[in-house]
């Protein structure tokens, strides 16, 4: 029935992006079996999500046949004097192996192996899948949003103290050094979260099954429901409103200046530089180009799940999921892509979908229930804030900046705690240990 519904939203999103002379999330996937791939780390990654399935003779097997694929792409097109302008060189044969094991379920395997087997294809096609309709929405939202609501975020962000422009002139007295750390941090997050993941998965083909709530599910259910709020709560980022879209590329990328976004009717050039000035907003029209995907910040939302997820394994992995969350954090900030606001929202965003999963296996009990509904009321008394009072919020800084930091961590200390209550309740009682008997 998922994956019904799941192919039924695929398509309805490729007729979608169709009606706006784009290809959908389905054609973009399909042509990266020949074509050079967007992200062909992802499609590594994806694979590797699939092998948790196979046995190390088997992984071995398909890791060199990706290999062995990719080098024979790159010679056809080294002979052909193809030249990748778009895209990766690499992760066509990752792909072909992940549909390779796809066939050999349906054809080669049978009962449980089967299943388990087509489990596995289908977590790495859901990942890629999930990549692909996040760039559809984005599209949608630019050409169905003509106007964006950013002054209103920008004035509420004044009570926050204007982070993003604060963090954006630490990232630019960062140089390229700095500057390129974080862009590497932000654009493999789906990378990371395949990290955690694996080690979630890591006994899988051992026990042949799956556990019940992992850090994949999460990342599918926040891209899922995140771009609907897009459409509601449409937003670009202090980059593009409040700039040129290109000051951190022309000033310490090490991509050419010239591959940067352009934007249309920025309001102002203030971004970082000058703080925008505290006035009545109101909304503001925006090219068909720029995304609307800001509120709420679902980079910050993914960086929080996989925090989550990491505080169950070693040391390594719990110091580096504090690393992403704090670096992606910095990075969506300082690189103008988002305000403060956006991250509060999208801190509170995932902790409730998080609850909502947990809730949802262990049958909505009171208390997960009480706190999916406190997470949501609080997550759109934030949005009704950010919309209705604004200026008074900006004009008020010590009393609204402390409310809507005090309204994000109550959230995160009702999750602490219920999941605490959880665990302590689900952990199996001990043994009373026995007396020994005098002889």
């Amino acid at each position: 029935m998922a994956a019904v519904v799941a192919l039924g939203f695929l398509i309805a999103l490729e007729f979608a992006a169709r009606r706006y002379g784009l290809p959908g999330p389905i054609t973009t996937q399909t042509r990266e079996v020949i074509f050079a791939p967007k992200s062909g780390g992802l499609l590594y990654a994806s694979m590797a999500l699939m092998m948790v399935v196979l046995t190390w003779r088997q992984r071995f097997i398909a890791l060199g046949g990706a290999i062995g694929i990719d080098v024979a792409f790159s010679a056809v097109r080294w002979a052909l004097d193809v030249k990748v302008t778009e895209g990766h060189p690499f992760g066509n044969g990752a792909l072909w192996v992940i549909l390779g094991c796809g066939v050999i379920a349906v054809t080669r395997r049978t009962g449980s192996e089967r299943v388990l087997l087509l489990k596995g294809v289908g977590l790495a096609l859901l990942l890629m899948a999930g990549r692909k309709t996040g760039d559809t929405w984005l599209f949608i939202t630019s050409k169905t949003r003509p106007s964006v609501l950013d002054q209103y975020v920008a004035t509420a962000d004044h009570a926050l103290g204007d982070p993003s422009w604060l963090v954006g002139r630490i990232v630019e007295a960062s140089g390229p050094i700095g500057f390129n750390v974080l862009d590497f941090v932000y654009g493999q997050l789906p990378v990371a979260a395949v990290v955690v993941a694996l080690y979630q998965f890591r006994g899988v083909a051992a026990e042949r099954r799956f556990p019940r709530h992992h850090l994949v599910r999460t990342f599918l259910v926040i891209g899922l429901i995140g771009p609907a709020f897009y459409m509601i709560y449409p937003v670009v980022g202090p980059v593009f409103a409040y700039g040129t879209g290109t000051e951190q590329w022309a000033s310490v990328s090490l991509w050419a200046p010239e591959s940067a976004p352009s934007v249309q009717w920025a309001a102002a050039n203030l971004w970082p530089q000058t703080l925008p000035p505290i006035s009545p907003p109101q909304h503001m029209p925006f090219d068909g180009v720029t995304p609307r995907n800001c509120m709420p910040s679902l980079h910050t939302a993914w960086a929080v799940a996989i925090f989550i997820h990491s505080r169950k394994g070693p040391r390594l992995l719990r110091y580096a999921g504090t690393f992403w969350l704090i670096a992606t954090l910095a990075a969506t900030l300082g690189f103008g892509y988002h305000y403060g606001a956006d991250l509060i929202a999208g801190v509170v965003f995932t902790l409730t979908i998080e609850a909502g999963l947990r809730t949802f296996d262990r049958g909505w009990d009171r208390s997960g229930v009480r706190l999916v509904a406190y997470g949501a009321t609080v997550f759109a008394a934030l949005l009704v804030s950010y919309r209705y009072v604004p200026l008074d919020m900006a004009k008020h800084p010590w009393l609204a900046g402390p409310l809507l930091l005090l309204a994000m961590t109550s959230v995160i200390y009702g999750y602490v705690r219920t999941v605490a209550r959880w665990e302590a309740t689900a952990a199996p009682a001990r043994e009373p240990q026995r007396q020994l008997e005098l002889v």
